[in-house]
């Protein structure tokens, strides 16, 4: 958009022109910007999410904050500070100065400093956080912000500093997302921040009693406190391979890399796995011009997450697009570039792609006696079994009171979140974890938003067209919403998200 052709926030805006709970698009000098009113209060801050760039006029004004349209980051509208991932950074804040029958904003208010927020309890002195992923990051960029001074440790077995992992199957795999994009700090960063971040480093061994953690290296790390952010581990299965068959599979940075690699000289692939993952890396090879066979187990596509029309709908936008799936079957061995099905059947590939879902990674957990259910079991605020342990992302099933049950969700988004309110807990402010889950799946021109969190439901009601890719799914049980999918409807799907919020459940 040509910031010019938008009203300079400065010169003034009639009262008149702004509605209660609008967002006016603008500019500051040369910045773009939002005017926002909240009954008689008025806010301006910048016009772009942090994270991908989403246009925040699109987005939804909610309370004191604005969220953004994309991927339903969190801003406050006060001072800027980014409040819910998968945003971290803040954005521009305005003063806004009421005259007459005008609102004019005035001078940039500095960025927000760290809260000084009242803890519980004692600090503790150190830190240790056991995963580079979603959750450790977004842990150790909130205790930061929130002024904290001590020693943060992050211990990562990735070889790479934590990265935008929704991206390994989607842009960087679709090669339209180069690799300086995808670390999610530089390495400056961690060390002007005073977080030491450990690579290429497993842990043996959990200490609850002494409160060390035993790297497989030899080096013990003490703590006062520790966040279990694990993440999970993809499912790998033991399927015959001869030839010099290639069997890869997508979970880090690197396993990206090598699918890029394979897919430059590829002319065929076969994914295994007709998951959300799986499909976005057929969608990715489509991009490249690779023919692509998907091979899964299901008759329906997403028919326990999304219902049958609308798994037949994603299936129909990939056959669109020249995939060839065959269902209701699997790989029963690899011969070099012969793939061979469990129904007799062949393809021929370069090589394999095996997406079959993923497996919370919490044998270090077990080891240490902590609380299992299929996960880490956590209380609401995210705290374990163990006093001062916490667990967040992947491997933490916790109380949701927007369902009154306990859920484990495998979702980048809630990983953020969940690391962010363990940051705060681990100061002592006692602070429930209660966001609704989000995430988002890429499928060509087509993106799925989904708010909530439905294991079942008896009825579903489409509103819009699925043939237009242009509609609202809702998953209702006992009359009541548990969850939200859209297409082309991201203000329906933040606006759901917000109604979704104040449903609270007895557990």
């Amino acid at each position: 958009m040509d910031l010019s052709q938008l009203p300079d926030l400065r010169a003034g805006v009639e009262l008149r022109n702004i509605a209660d709970g609008a967002i006016v698009a603008g500019r500051v000098d040369t910045e773009g910007a939002i005017l926002v009113r909240r009954g008689e209060e008025f806010f301006a801050v910048g016009a772009e999410c942090t994270h991908y760039h989403g246009a925040l006029a699109a987005g939804l004004a909610v309370g004191d904050t604005v969220r953004c349209p994309l991927h339903h980051a969190c801003f406050d509208l006060r001072s800027g500070a980014a409040l819910r991932a998968p945003a971290l950074d803040p954005i521009a804040c305005w003063r806004v100065e009421r005259v007459g029958g005008k609102v004019f904003v005035r001078e940039r208010k500095p960025e927000p400093k760290a809260s000084g927020r009242p803890t519980g309890g004692a600090v503790p002195a150190s830190v240790t956080i056991i995963g580079g992923g979603a959750a450790g990051l977004a842990a150790a960029d909130r205790l930061r912000r929130e002024g904290y001074p001590g020693g943060i440790t992050m211990i990562s077995a990735d070889a790479s500093p934590p990265y935008d992992r929704p991206n390994l199957s989607k842009d960087f795999l679709m090669g339209t997302a180069p690799a300086e994009w995808m670390p999610l700090r530089s390495a400056d960063d961690y060390s002007a921040r005073k977080i030491e971040l450990l690579l290429n480093s497993r842990v043996r061994s959990l200490d609850l009693k002494q409160r060390n953690v035993q790297l497989e290296s030899g080096r013990k790390v003490a703590f006062d406190a520790l966040l279990l952010a694990t993440g999970a581990e993809p499912v790998r299965l033991d399927i015959p391979t001869t030839g010099g068959a290639r069997l890869l599979y997508l979970r880090s940075f690197a396993d990206s890399q090598v699918i890029v690699a394979a897919a430059e000289s590829a002319k065929r692939a076969v994914v295994l796995g007709a998951s959300f993952i799986g499909l976005e890396v057929a969608a990715s090879l489509r991009h490249r011009g690779i023919d692509v066979h998907v091979v899964g187990l299901e008759h329906t596509l997403f028919e326990r997450v999304l219902g049958v029309k609308l798994g037949m709908l994603v299936r129909e936008v990939h056959e669109s697009h020249g995939v060839t799936f065959h269902l209701g079957t699997s790989i029963a061995k690899v011969d070099g570039g012969r793939v061979t099905l469990k129904d007799g059947s062949s393809i021929e590939a370069d090589f394999v792609v095996v997406g079959v879902g993923v497996r919370p990674a919490i044998a270090l957990a077990e080891q240490a006696g902590l609380a299992i259910d299929r996960g880490v079991r956590v209380n609401e605020y995210l705290e374990t079994s163990a006093t001062g342990i916490f667990a967040a992302g992947d491997i933490a099933r916790w109380p949701d009171p927007h369902t009154g049950e306990r859920i484990r969700v495998e979702h980048w988004v809630v990983a953020e979140r969940q690391g962010q309110v363990a940051a705060l807990n681990i100061l002592g402010i006692r602070q429930v974890f209660d966001a609704v889950p989000f995430f988002w799946s890429q499928h060509y021109d087509m993106t799925i938003n989904y708010v909530g969190h439905a294991e079942s439901w008896d009825a579903i009601d489409i509103d819009g067209s699925l043939n237009s890719h242009d509609c609202a799914v809702t998953y209702r049980r006992d009359g009541r919403i548990m969850a939200v999918a859209s297409i082309s409807r991201d203000l329906q799907s933040l606006e759901a998200e917000r109604d979704l919020e104040q449903t609270r459940v007895s557990s």
